[in-house]
Formats: C-alpha cells, sequence, structure tokens
C-alpha cells in the first residue's frame, strides 16, 4: 500500500509549469533585446561562449530537483504491514431533542444549538470510546449508530435541525427504548444520555428507564430551559424573526422545563440530572464521570504500519543540484573546436 504523508505539498508541482514558461518569456525577451542591441550575425562574435543548449540544460535540471524535493517533503509511504490495535472504551447513546420547544432562545443562541455545540466538544475529546446520536421529537430516529468514526459523527451532527424529524412532539420514551435496542451485545459499559427541555407528550416513560436499568444502562438527563416558560420564536429563510408561535386560539405559546420529568428519568436510571445554563458544559461533567468507568475491550482494529520512502527523492534532488552548479553555460571549447573542424556553427 503506498501514500503520501502530507499530500498538500504535491500542490507545489503546478509551479512547475509555470516556471517553464516564465523561463521560455524571459529567453524570448531576452533574443528581443539582443536583437535592437546589435544584428543577429553579430551575436556569435559578441557572445562566442554562449549556449543556449546549456542554459536549458541547467534550467531542466533543476525542474527535475525541484521536483524531487517536493515529492520528498510529501513524504512518500510505504505499507509494509498490518499492526492490530485493540479498541477499549465504552458506549454513549445521545438522545437529542429536535422538537420546535428546542428553538426557544433561553439558553443562548437557542438551546438545540447550544446542545449540538457541546456535543460537538464532546466528539472531539473521545478517545476510544463509541458514540451514537439519537435524535426525537414526534418519534425517535437513529442519526448516528455506534462509532468511534468521530468525524463522521461531527459531520451528521451538523446536520441536525428541527426538521430532521417530520412529527412533532416530545418521545422521550421512545428515544430511550430505541437506544435501549440500538446497543450492540458487547459486555461495554453502556450510558444514555438525554438532552431536551423535557416536555414529554407521550408517557411510558417508567417502563422504558426500567428496561433500560435491566439491561445494565446508566441514564443521564440534561435539561435545557426555564421552568417559567418562553416564547419559541419563527424565523423565516432569511433567518429573520417573524414572530413567535402560536396555539390555535392564537395565544403565544410558552415552553416550559420540565424538571421534575427529568430527574426521575435520571434517578431511576442510576444516573444524574443536570440543568444546562448559558456558561457550563454539563455533557463535558458527565463525560468526565464516564471516563472513571472500567474500560471495556470490544474490539480490535487493523492499522497499516508505514515506512517513510522520502529519501529516494532527496538524494536525487541533492545530486542534480550539485550536477547543476558544476555545469557551465558556456560552450565547451572542445565542443567548439570540433564543430570547427567540421565546419559547422554553434
Amino acid at each position: 500500500m503506498f501514500r503520501f504523508a502530507n499530500p498538500e505539498y504535491l500542490n507545489a508541482l503546478y509551479l512547475i509549469p509555470v516556471l517553464v514558461l516564465l523561463f521560455w518569456y524571459l529567453g524570448r525577451n531576452r533574443k528581443k533585446i539582443l536583437q535592437k542591441f546589435a544584428d543577429k550575425e553579430l551575436h556569435k562574435t559578441l557572445f562566442p561562449t554562449d549556449s543556449n543548449l546549456k542554459r536549458w540544460t541547467k534550467f531542466i535540471i533543476i525542474l527535475l530537483s525541484l521536483g524531487c524535493l517536493v515529492i520528498a517533503a510529501a513524504n512518500p509511504q510505504v505499507g509494509t504491514k498490518l499492526t492490530e490495535v485493540k479498541q477499549t472504551g465504552i458506549d454513549v447513546f445521545i438522545l437529542l431533542d429536535v422538537s420546535n420547544s428546542m428553538m426557544a432562545e433561553d439558553i443562548k443562541p437557542s438551546r438545540l444549538e447550544k446542545a449540538k455545540y457541546q456535543i460537538s466538544n464532546l466528539i472531539n475529546k473521545l478517545r476510544g470510546d463509541r458514540i451514537g446520536l439519537i435524535i426525537f421529537a414526534g418519534q425517535a430516529y437513529v442519526q448516528i449508530p455506534l462509532t468511534t468514526d468521530y468525524s463522521a459523527a461531527n459531520l451528521f451532527l451538523s446536520a441536525v435541525d428541527v426538521n430532521s424529524v417530520p412529527s412533532q412532539g416530545t418521545a422521550i420514551a421512545s428515544a430511550i427504548k430505541l437506544a435501549t435496542a440500538s446497543f450492540d451485545s458487547l459486555s461495554t459499559q453502556k450510558v444514555i444520555v438525554t438532552i431536551t427541555d423535557g416536555e414529554d407528550h407521550e408517557g411510558d416513560i417508567d417502563e422504558a428507564v426500567e428496561n433500560a436499568v435491566s439491561k445494565g444502562i446508566k441514564i443521564y438527563a440534561i435539561g435545557l430551559g426555564s421552568p417559567d416558560g418562553v416564547p419559541i420564536p419563527i424565523y423565516n429563510r432569511n433567518h429573520q424573526l417573524t414572530g413567535f408561535k402560536k396555539d390555535n386560539q392564537g395565544n403565544t405559546v410558552l415552553t416550559k422545563l420540565d424538571e421534575e420529568t427529568l430527574k426521575k428519568i435520571a434517578v431511576e436510571g442510576n444516573g444524574k440530572y443536570y440543568r444546562g445554563t448559558n456558561y457550563e458544559d454539563y455533557l463535558d461533567k458527565i463525560y468526565t464521570e464516564l471516563s472513571q468507568l472500567e474500560q471495556t475491550e470490544f474490539g480490535v482494529k487493523k492499522v497499516t504500519d508505514y515506512e517513510d520512502r522520502f529519501y529516494y527523492f532527496l538524494i536525487p534532488a541533492i545530486i542534480l543540484l550539485v550536477l547543476e552548479f558544476f555545469i557551465s553555460e558556456k560552450k565547451s571549447p572542445l565542443y567548439a573546436r570540433i564543430n570547427k573542424k567540421l565546419g559547422l556553427e554553434q
């Protein structure tokens, strides 16, 4: 297997055709200036040792050495063997509420955006743990299955918004049931973290939590929002505020944080409840606590062991540069004498 350790350096190879054009252009201008200075037939007399061939030879050698140096900087590598790396960690499913109430701005910039920001921070800190994401409103869906591909997880997370689930509501029980069923059979420590304002519209939470706990799963909860209630803003496509969500009677809808439901989930789920604020990252606190749990080996990842081969190009580059240094731009005296005897022009 072959690869470049620093492939971005290969972009410097685009300079080579630019340098060729520049060298040709300067050579052309040089000829025009000489023609203005003296007649073409006098050039051989005025510049008897000038060699256009050697000038191009030196330039080509410099280009070849430059190309070799660029490839050496990109560090070509050859995969020689596969090594096995044990993967250890815990499994965490984050349940993210994406209902319209999560657009409330009592948590800046909004409940949902704050939650996404904290989840992204958590993903960037993970080292070996598997993370999954379930989004829910009126229904629950697996957005990211358990994975250690953190780049992909961040990519899918960035696409989440209140339109990711077609039906509105807050089906916390369905999300917990889906997470419980989505854990695999590996004997890892399993944790569910629910991030919501807690306004459950479904019920059956006790049964869902009990089922999860029976399978050794801990449940933590983070509540976002104000218990006093705030309106839900409505924005147009240009992100301009057009008003606030209203009910069928035309009254402004207030969304309130239901702390009692979330505290009950955390207590029955053998976890903890945290109330989210604008200033603290409680998801990070939960992960710090989870990092103290026993890490379990859940697989083996095969990684290719690469060896550097940059010197295959660095050494020729140095040799070419030394060679170019010793090549003169003047015509060889021996070459001149041979041509003179043969009656040829140089």
